[in-house]
């Protein structure tokens, strides 16, 4: 057998001269699949491993469950990273261990990652239960985010109780998130599916999303997000906004949501500014053929959002809501208004467009809609009755 081990060596070190991916498996650093020791330090090793390899590297997390302290995984790195889990990463049960870090995993400042496959189990109960008690609770973390991550993928993954929201993708260009489940229960807090802000070119495709609060929201600074066969419910849609919290706040553009059904969601498509001056804008979003069943609010923009009624001072949102389009939009709404276009006073709505919408109450009563300060256009049949 010893015989063998140049022949290996040389294999590894020509397989690596030619450009071939390095592995680096975290149980070589120490890291044990039984969801009882830290593995925390040998991930982090895994990490500068292959952060520093002068080749494409992948790190591979065989199955098994792994228990992870917050982890910081930074760059800039040498080449790209594949990270490939085959198992289960598991929070501390203790909400406090990581809850005080404001993330549990966390990629920063890195090029050309892929984060592929496996689970996620944050252990959110915990931190909820808090939060009901009205204990002082620690802020949350946020399961996996991405800030600053250039050319990234994540692919496959499965995350289940975050403590906040499940995947955040933050000041990143050219992002795909494809073939994800996000499940929590319906009533714990904060706990959003996918949230994009500060972020341009990326793309949500083939998303299960069961959770309790957005299925997918939309910070300032979004532009170019493409989103395609999302399945959303229990939660509370998709959502662009809250928008205008501060004046200075950059817009959304150039937004698209095709082929996704809603069930049982507290909101469908949902435009949600603050009530105060802002420089802010949303503009260029497109909806296109959505399947609603028994949901709350299936289409709604909402201005006047200001919690406590505190800092609005003359209810009038600054936020600049314009080229927004609805097309073949269909099924029911769990509420008799379908339909609310809500808009500032001060910024009228302005070139809304409806093609083809059959919105039902309750499958076969017949809905309403409410528009207020908006300007638009539409064609094709309009259910319910078109208030523009």
């Amino acid at each position: 057998m010893n015989s063998l081990i140049p022949i290996i060596l040389f294999l590894s070190w020509f397989g690596n001269a030619q450009g071939a991916t390095v592995t680096f498996n975290v149980i070589t650093f120490g890291a044990k699949p039984d969801g009882k020791t830290d593995a925390t330090q040998p991930f982090l090793e895994a990490w500068a491993a292959a952060c520093t390899a002068a080749t494409a590297s992948r790190i591979y997390v065989p199955k098994g469950r792994y228990l992870l302290r917050s982890a910081e995984f930074r760059g800039p790195c040498k080449s790209k990273i594949r990270v490939q889990i085959d198992g289960t990463l598991v929070a501390p049960v203790d909400h406090r261990a990581i809850g005080n870090s404001d993330y549990w995993i966390l990629f920063i400042q890195v090029n050309w990652l892929s984060v592929v496959g496996g689970n996620l189990d944050a252990k959110g109960a915990g931190l909820w239960a808090c939060k009901a008690s009205g204990q002082t609770c620690p802020t949350g973390a946020r399961s996996i985010t991405f800030n600053w991550v250039n050319n990234g993928e994540i692919k496959g993954l499965t995350s289940i109780n975050s403590q906040l929201m499940h995947i955040v993708i933050n000041s990143c260009k050219n992002v795909k998130v494809s073939n994800v489940k996000m499940i929590a229960p319906d009533l714990s807090p904060n706990t959003d599916g996918i949230h994009v802000q500060s972020s341009t070119g990326v793309t949500i495709t083939n998303a299960l999303i069961k959770t309790g609060d957005d299925c997918i929201s939309i910070g300032p600074g979004t532009r170019n997000l493409w989103m395609d066969k999302i399945k959303c419910g229990p939660g509370h849609g998709v959502s662009i906004g809250s928008l205008g919290r501060s004046f200075d706040e950059d817009g959304v553009e150039n937004v698209t949501l095709i082929n996704s059904a809603f069930s049982g969601s507290d909101n469908g498509l949902r435009i949600k500014t603050w009530a105060r001056p802002s420089k802010g804008f949303v503009r260029n979003i497109n909806f296109r053929n959505i399947i609603m069943k028994n949901v709350e609010n299936p289409i709604i923009i909402d201005q006047n959002y200001c919690p406590n009624n505190q800092g609005c001072p003359s209810q009038g949102s600054g936020i600049k809501i314009s080229q927004i389009t609805y097309q073949n939009i269909q099924g029911s709404s769990a509420t008799k208004v379908a339909m609310t276009f809500d808009c500032s006073h001060t910024n009228p709505c302005s070139n809304i467009k409806l093609y083809d919408i059959k919105l039902t109450y309750l499958k076969s009563t017949k809905a309403q809609s409410y528009c207020k300060n908006i300007a638009g256009s539409s064609a094709g049949v309009i259910m319910p009755e078109n208030c523009l």
